[in-house]
């Protein structure tokens, strides 16, 4: 199996580093490292073709986001058979692509494999451990925010894997249409791991260790982490969700809204500029759902099973109660 390093970059000169000499010393090393630059500003490039030469760079001419910047790596990396996506601010344990790739090879079914993301400065936090996503359109990342007590150590299948360190076997990625750009940021890898969902294919969770900075170049984003998630939630249960579930995605919503609002001014303008930057799209994600449900093989509803909604059984974050 021919496997790619697929990292989409923007400002991130002072992570790069890590990154990259993680990605070189693994047991298992990619056959090839390709780096998006998404229009950064930081000297990114220069950097890279200075002391990087080896690693193969495609220079964008402006930010597209992950979901832009990891499309045009999954473009440039045609000759692998599987592509590991990497953040910038991740580094890896030696084994992890490895371990990955393992997975992959010993189940055809599998299109995508979750790791365990911990803490850069701090291990013993988990960051996500694979995806879930519920009928009310949230995507919990199981363990998040939470120690690493031993309870996420054992493989298994998930819903779909964070594509902030996860490898994706690249020919269902492609046919699945790749990354949606018009999420830009947040969301995308879930509305990837539902389209594959949708096509058969499934998702395993192996706790190879990536260790995540989080955030990393959020900070600097347009809009808060919370405003991307609601505004992007909107066009992900648009274009797949049925109408039936349309009352727990609305309660949802709501509950976001009041939180933002009793957390200010500033983060409620926010929010509600997330929101209205999801109306010009819907009308499109309403015009493809016919052709999400003829090209599906699994029905949404076996995709994305009933589970607790709210509550502790809703696996929310734990400083979270709503």
């Amino acid at each position: 199996m021919r496997v790619a390093a697929v990292v989409p970059s923007w400002n991130g000169r002072r992570w790069l580093p890590g990154c990259l000499e993680s990605l070189a010393a693994q047991t298992r090393p990619p056959d090839e490292i390709v780096v998006v630059d998404n229009g950064s500003t930081d000297g990114s490039v220069a950097w890279l073709r200075e002391h990087w030469p080896q690693v193969r760079v495609v220079a964008l001419p402006r930010n597209t986001g992950f979901a832009g910047g990891a499309n045009a790596g999954i473009a440039a990396a045609g000759g692998a058979d599987a592509l590991a996506l990497v953040n910038t601010d991740v580094e890896l344990a030696p084994d992890w692509l490895a371990r990955t790739v393992a997975v992959l090879e010993d189940d055809p079914r599998c299109a995508s494999v979750a790791t365990k993301m911990v803490g850069l400065e701090d291990p013993g936090v988990l960051y996500d451990t694979g995806d879930v996503l519920r009928r009310d359109g949230v995507c919990e990342q199981r363990g998040r925010f939470r120690r690493d007590d031993g309870r996420w150590d054992a493989p298994g299948e998930v819903f779909a894997a964070c594509a902030g360190a996860a490898l994706y076997r690249r020919a269902p990625v492609v046919q699945a249409g790749a990354f949606d750009e018009r999420f830009f940021a947040y969301l995308e890898d879930v509305d990837l791991g539902l389209k594959l969902r949708l096509a058969g294919w499934t998702c395993r969770y192996e706790p190879a260790v990536a260790r995540h900075a989080g955030s990393g170049s959020a900070g600097a984003l347009a809009r808060p982490v919370a405003a991307w998630a609601a505004r992007n939630t909107l066009l992900l249960v648009a274009r797949s969700f049925p109408w039936r579930w349309a009352p727990l995605v609305a309660y949802r919503q709501a509950a976001w809204l009041w939180h933002a609002a009793r957390s200010g001014r500033g983060a409620l303008r926010a929010h509600l500029a997330g929101l209205a930057s999801a109306l010009p799209l819907l009308p499109a994600m309403w015009g493809e759902r016919r052709a999400v449900r003829a090209r599906a093989v699994v029905r949404v509803q076996d995709a994305v099973p009933a589970a607790p909604w709210r509550g502790a059984g809703a696996g929310g974050h734990p400083d979270t109660a709503w």
